[in-house]
């Protein structure tokens, strides 16, 4: 039995409903996610302009679209668990260049940021309230990375009642083995995980 046999069979893998009201939402492409001069960041460039296309639709529809950020306070680098086990997220201090989203990934002045302290988007943050306020029934979930923050905001936004989409070609992460599991995972349990060009005919279609 092949593994997307073995994963019907136990009832995984059944299509997400689309709704009529979208919401996205851009994870940490910030350039400590994004500039390869730093080290916790991969390339992202590809990744970053079709993003840019769906979120460009997205406005001109009316749809939101919400980015977030990683960043801590100096005060907070010596308390928080997760940073003792990802030490390399230490150097996301607020104010940097590092927590700054990418200006490659076209965000405008009126477009929403979130600031979180771990993966999750939704975790101790206003990201439900802002696509609660909204009306999004939804959530489109791009950025990086792929098997970190991604995974975790898809899971939280499924568990929270969102209808979850992610394009592929809209997600980076700094190796191709944790992107593509990850990936799998994902469209089998919690999301449909697609295309950009398909997630730009459904919003051009709403």
């Amino acid at each position: 039995m092949s593994q997307t046999d073995i994963y019907k069979a136990a009832g995984f893998g059944a299509p997400v409903p689309r709704g009529i009201c979208p919401g996205i939402v851009v994870v940490d492409f910030s350039y400590g996610f994004t500039d390869v001069q730093y080290p916790t960041a991969s390339d992202a460039s590809a990744q970053m302009a079709r993003t840019k296309e769906i979120c460009d639709l997205a406005r001109t529809k009316g749809f939101p679209v919400i980015f977030t950020t990683i960043a801590y306070h100096p005060g907070e680098l010596d308390k928080l668990p997760w940073l003792k086990k990802a030490t390399g997220m230490r150097a996301l201090i607020e104010g940097t260049r590092l927590v700054e989203i990418d200006a490659a990934t076209g965000i405008q002045p009126k477009d929403a940021i979130v600031t979180k302290k771990g993966a999750s988007s939704f975790f101790g943050s206003t990201l439900n309230a802002l696509l609660t306020g909204a009306g999004v029934d939804t959530v489109v979930v791009t950025g990086a990375t792929t098997s970190g923050c991604v995974r975790a905001t898809v899971v939280d936004a499924v568990q929270a009642g969102y209808n979850v989409l992610v394009p592929r070609d809209c997600c980076a992460d700094r190796a191709k083995a944790p992107h593509e599991a990850n990936l799998y995972d994902m469209d089998q349990k919690y999301a449909d995980v697609t295309d950009s060009a398909d997630i730009l005919t459904w919003l051009n279609h709403l």
